[in-house]
Parts: structure tokens; C-alpha cells; sequence
């Protein structure tokens, strides 16, 4: 580490905090610490502080320098050792610095450079040991398989929280495929973190990869001709392979995990995460609409009877840590309605009332799985939907909540 690339005056106003690090308290060995959270990456997965730093961590807003903050502090802590301590934030990237925003156009570049995407949640959401990790997968899918056969399947809306919360719907949704071997699954997932490069993405509802999708033990080849053939039209659907919003996304990650688990015959993957569609809530024929339905149509002219789609999205996010006022469980009776007829109805793939319902709201109770969902109905109107599992997650400590569920599609026979 050259400190020379690291903020260094005492004089001029320390970059602030980064806005996107979620500070969380927590207890190691009676100890209280303040965990610094980085949602992309770019800082140690593993920094925490004493509690003790808060005084001095709130003082570092970018209004502040080093000599003024020391007089602030009264003196309790010297230029000296202040400017120490802001080198350590700045060199773990917590600073909206010069030095941070380097590192992270540095990591973005060499992701984007690499053919492979790494496993972003292993040894962490799932276990990074391969002979672990299959029997980690084993022990999910051996509790619900057999329960339906895969007769006529074509697609598999399923969750992509946490496996730890969601194994018995993982269960219930993966192992409906059981039996089947397509040769290619295109995987339309939800992008959680496209608002994080709001010039890269901006009218870009569609963003691909040609890497290869790493998991411990396991590698998936992307179908590279199928997304040559839809870049070759990108522009008009809004289709893009810039793929950085890849790199720390679980949508797609989640529902390989389980596939790893299911499949043992050679297939290859088409993902795609498609962004929010907050505008089509509002206007569904506009600009957004129009490369939906292109987008749509190129689905189908590239499908055949070798392909499979899987469809990656949970349901509501509610509660105090969504931004709600009111806690969870006293939304829990409309969230479950809505949750219900949403449900009912892309079961019964009733696409148009679908997003009727979704506007009667403005996705009011954030359903992630909309976009992904609405774009699969969208390109095969003609597939009979069966429900398969639902479930409620109630995160009571942070009075929050997460529902997401499962539905099976086949063609009709």
C-alpha cells in the first residue's frame, strides 16, 4: 500500500463516509463493535471498529479537517493520530476518496476483463467447500424429492433469498426438475444493484454475460451464439452484455446453486438480469414497454425444446428496514392478500391483469420478482402455471419481513 495515493492533509476537509456503507453494531467477546458493511465489495469483508470510533466517525462527513476535528475533540485526539486513523478508513475503502474511487474503477475494470464470474455468497450465504457444499445442496433437495413429477415443464419461478431462510420453497421449486436435462437454460433474474451505475444501465432493462459462472466444484458455460443473437438487436430491446451489475448480484448465483444440485448432465446458461420497471407502473406503452415486448419476441423466436427457463425473484419486502413507518406484522394481512392474488394470477399467467395489479399499488410492497416474471409471461402467454410453495420470512428483531414463493410452468398438453 503506497500512502501516498491515501488522503493526507491536515487541513482540507476529509472526504466523508461512504454513503453506501451500512454501519452494524454487534457483540464479539463482550466487546462492541461498529461492522462496516460494503454491499459491492470494495472493502474488507471483515472490518469492524470499536463503538468507541463513533464520536470520532461522525465528525468525518467531508465538512471537517484533521486540525479541526482534533479541536472539536478538544485535543483528545491529535492531528497526528486522527490523520492515522482516517489513512485506515481511506485504504479499506470507507472514504468517498480519491483513493477509493480508483480502486473501485479498478475492480469494476477487472471484472468486466475477466471470463470468469467468481462466486460472490460462497462461504458465506452457502458453504465454499465443495464435498460441504454438495451436501449442504443434498440435504434441501433429498426433503422434498419426488414430490411432483417434471412432466411438460418449461420454466420454474423460485426465490433467491438467503438458502438458509428459504430451503424448504428452494426444496419444494428444485426439485420439480428433477428428471429433466435441457441442453440450455436461460435464467431472467432480478438485478438488485443496476442503481449503483445509473449511467451504464440507464434504458437498459436487459443486461447479459458471456463469463463463466463459478461455484465451488462446479463451472457453467454461458450459451454464447444465443447472446450474440440477442446483442446482435440490443440496442432496440435495451439488451446489454456490459455486465459490472454481474459481479456482486446473488439472483442468478442462488438458482445455480441449486441446479448444481439437481442437474449432473452438461447444459449451458443464458443470464440475464432485467432491471427495475418502475416507469412501466406508470406508462406501460411507453419506451420501457416497447423493449419488453421486443425483448419478449426475441425469447421466442430463439426458444425450442431443448430449452428451460428459470425465472429468479422473491415477492414482498416489508417493514422498518424497507422504509416502511409501520413494523412487518402490522402490514403482515394486506401484504399477504396482495401477495396472494399476485400469486393467483401468475399461476394463471395472466400477464396483463398481472401488472394491473402491480399498478393498483406501485409496487407498494416491493416485489422484486415482478420484472424477471412479468418479461417470461410476457414472451410465453400460452404456458399453464401451477403454484408450488409459499412463505412468509418474519425478520422480528428488525421488524421486517420477506415473502417469496414458487410457481412451476408446463406447456399444455
Amino acid at each position: 500500500m503506497n500512502k501516498n495515493k491515501l488522503f493526507s492533509s491536515r487541513d482540507r476537509p476529509v472526504p466523508p463516509l461512504r454513503r453506501d456503507i451500512q454501519l452494524i453494531p454487534l457483540q464479539n467477546n463482550g466487546n462492541n463493535l461498529l461492522f462496516f458493511h460494503d454491499l459491492l465489495g470494495y472493502a474488507p469483508g471483515n472490518f469492524a471498529l470499536d463503538a468507541t470510533a463513533e464520536p470520532v466517525l461522525s465528525l468525518i462527513n467531508g465538512k471537517y479537517s484533521i486540525r479541526q476535528i482534533s479541536h472539536i475533540l478538544k485535543g483528545k485526539i491529535g492531528p497526528s493520530e486522527l490523520l492515522d486513523f482516517v489513512q485506515l478508513l481511506d485504504q479499506n475503502c470507507l472514504l468517498e476518496s480519491d483513493f477509493y474511487k480508483k480502486t473501485a474503477n479498478e475492480t469494476e475494470i477487472a471484472f468486466e476483463a475477466n471470463p470468469v464470474r467468481p462466486a460472490a455468497l460462497a462461504g458465506d450465504s452457502y458453504p465454499a467447500d465443495p464435498s460441504e457444499l454438495e451436501e449442504y445442496t443434498g440435504k434441501i433437495l433429498s426433503a422434498k424429492i419426488g414430490t411432483k413429477p417434471g412432466r411438460n415443464l418449461k420454466a420454474l419461478y423460485a426465490p433467491h433469498i438467503d438458502p438458509n431462510v428459504g430451503a424448504k420453497v428452494y426444496g419444494s421449486a428444485f426439485t420439480w426438475l428433477a428428471g429433466l436435462k435441457p441442453k440450455r437454460v436461460v435464467i431472467l433474474a432480478t438485478a438488485h444493484y443496476t442503481g449503483y451505475y445509473p449511467s451504464l444501465y440507464q434504458d437498459k432493462p436487459f443486461i447479459g454475460s458471456v463469463k463463466t459462472f463459478e461455484l465451488p466444484g462446479t463451472n457453467f458455460d454461458t450459451d454464447t451464439p444465443y447472446l450474440q443473437a440477442l446483442e446482435s438487436t440490443g440496442k432496440e430491446m435495451g439488451f446489454t452484455l456490459q455486465d459490472r451489475a454481474h459481479r456482486i448480484e446473488h439472483s442468478i448465483e442462488l438458482h445455480l446453486l441449486f441446479l448444481s444440485g439437481i442437474w449432473k448432465h452438461e447444459f449451458r446458461i443464458v443470464p440475464i438480469l432485467v432491471n427495475n420497471f418502475e416507469d412501466l407502473l406508470y406508462m406501460d406503452e411507453g419506451d420501457l414497454g416497447q423493449k419488453v415486448d421486443r425483448f419478449s419476441e426475441k425469447l421466442q423466436e430463439l426458444d425450442n425444446e431443448e430449452t428451460f427457463y428459470l425465472v429468479s425473484g422473491d415477492l414482498s419486502h416489508v417493514g422498518k428496514k424497507f422504509g416502511d413507518r409501520e413494523a412487518a406484522t402490522a402490514m403482515k394481512s394486506g401484504v399477504l392478500e396482495f401477495d396472494k392474488q399476485f400469486m393467483k394470477l401468475a399461476s394463471a399467467n395472466q400477464n396483463r391483469e398481472l401488472l394491473l395489479h402491480m399498478q393498483s399499488q406501485y409496487d407498494r410492497y416491493r416485489i422484486c420478482g415482478f420484472p424477471p416474471l412479468y418479461t417470461f409471461l410476457n414472451a410465453f402467454p400460452g404456458l399453464d402455471g401451477e403454484e408450488i410453495d409459499y412463505f412468509w420470512w418474519d425478520e422480528k428483531e428488525r421488524e421486517s419481513a420477506v415473502s417469496f414463493g414458487a410457481i412451476g410452468y408446463r406447456t399444455p398438453e
